[in-house]
């Protein structure tokens, strides 16, 4: 029997998008759905919930839940990673407490920033433990990463050598949500995106073979007069002409330009979410407690095909039928050839039975790829210091961050990491 296994299966809402839809395909009905989360609690939650989402939907498929990461991954053909490391109390507050000490304010925290160079320094030696079961106990697997930050765990695993696409949510919802936003018709658009994950540039959108840009932009300009939930978004497409991918509260801190000290004026001017990311775990955490019953107990649970790309990569790996995805790859071949070949992008893939076949991209727009480059500095350099164990590593990928760097002194950033360092423990390995 072929096997998928989900690392983190405790995401019982994620589980259920995820290998729900699975169970909506007719070529994986003979799987076996093989569960593993270090929270036991959550491990069984999930297990019930998908045994009744398997009535409920007649799939034919095998849920089994593992308190063994190494049988639970033995004999994989495809793995779903979905593990936060740390979760919320304490790492997650860790990594926004801290900084603040420093009056370095920040929204998300779990790619870039400060804030993702330490979720980054916790999870790749839990992502190198993965490695080493992956090669003993199913070599041949595909590892779909849904895992934070993106690009720099995907590059850890395909370093290591595990065959590996890096899969954000962003990507296909991107061109209509600014449709929408702009109550422009979604009919017969066609769309091209490239650049780096979370921040991956909307590089051509038509609609009948027209260009939608002059309009897009008009109306983002109309829409730039009154509060909205993308002015960061609007304000970059406005200054670099294009729009990009990932949320205006994810990019507010990826730039310099937003999050000030010496301009708190800002916040208000273009409607940042400070601290967005704690607020949306506390609520999380207090929605589970709510809707658990329901989405556990629920004997007629019910489940429509989400736009996630994991089961249609699987199906289309399966089939060999094609399908079309953003994946997040090496860039190998130099696929966008003005970002580093050593650094992960995100670009058009096809997926068949022969796996996931990246497209060459060519050149960005300059501005696009210099905003990128930014960004690759601090992911190469927190590899770098994840390998190495060397703190200077750490501090020079701080440094290199572009909202970090424009908010504080050289020794201040160094004191922020050693604080950072201190306060997380045993969260992270030994560094010299």
């Amino acid at each position: 029997m072929s096997k998928i296994t989900f690392l983190g299966a405790g995401s019982t809402v994620f589980a259920k998008n995820v290998l729900g839809d699975c169970m909506t395909v007719d070529a994986l009905q003979d799987f076996e759905f093989a569960l593993y989360d270090i929270d036991h609690e959550r491990l069984n939650d999930s297990e019930m919930m998908l045994n009744n989402l398997k009535q409920s939907l007649n799939s034919n498929v095998t849920v089994k839940a593992y308190h063994d990461r190494k049988e639970a991954l033995r004999g994989a053909k495809y793995i779903v990673n979905a593990i936060q490391v740390g979760g919320y109390d304490p790492c997650t507050i860790t990594d926004f407490e801290i900084p603040k000490k420093y009056g370095l304010r920040q929204t998300i925290a779990d790619t870039l920033g400060i804030g993702g160079i330490f979720r980054n320094l916790r999870t790749i030696p839990v992502m190198q433990e993965f490695a080493r079961d992956i090669k003993e106990v199913c070599p041949d697997a595909w590892l779909l990463n849904y895992t934070n930050p993106m690009a720099v765990l995907t590059n850890v695993m395909l370093r290591e050598g595990i065959k590996t696409v890096g899969l954000c949510h962003s990507v296909q919802v991107c061109a209509d949500h600014l449709l929408d936003s702009l109550d422009m018709p979604k009919d017969n658009i066609q769309w091209k995106i490239a650049g780096i994950n979370h921040m991956a540039w909307l590089l051509e959108i038509t609609r009948n073979g027209e260009d939608l840009y002059p309009e897009i932009k008009k109306r983002a300009k109309e829409k730039q007069k009154e509060k909205h939930h993308d002015m960061v978004r609007f304000e970059l497409m406005d200054k670099f002409d294009y729009y990009v991918t990932e949320s205006s509260e994810h990019n507010a801190e990826y730039h310099p330009y937003f999050i000030k000290s010496n301009y708190p004026e800002l916040i208000e001017k273009y409607n940042i979410p400070l601290d967005e990311y704690p607020r949306r775990c506390i609520n999380q955490i207090e929605g589970w407690k709510k809707m658990r019953d329901d989405l556990v107990h629920d004997k007629n649970l019910y489940h429509e095909r989400t736009h996630e790309y994991g089961s249609y990569i699987i199906e289309a790996m399966e089939t060999d039928k094609p399908f079309k995805i953003g994946g997040n790859v090496l860039n190998t071949g130099r696929l966008i050839s003005n970002l580093p070949e050593n650094a992960v992008v995100e670009v058009p893939c096809l997926v068949d039975a022969s796996g996931v076949t990246p497209t060459y991209v060519g050149d960005l727009p300059e501005q696009c790829a210099a905003l990128n480059r930014t960004n690759i500095n601090t992911q190469l350099l927190t590899i770098e210091a994840a390998m190495t164990r060397k703190k200077s590593k750490i501090y020079q990928a701080a440094m290199l961050d572009p909202h970090t760097a424009a908010e504080l002194s050289i020794d201040d950033i160094i004191a922020l990491c050693d604080d950072l360092i201190e306060e997380h423990g045993e969260w992270l390995p030994e560094y010299e």
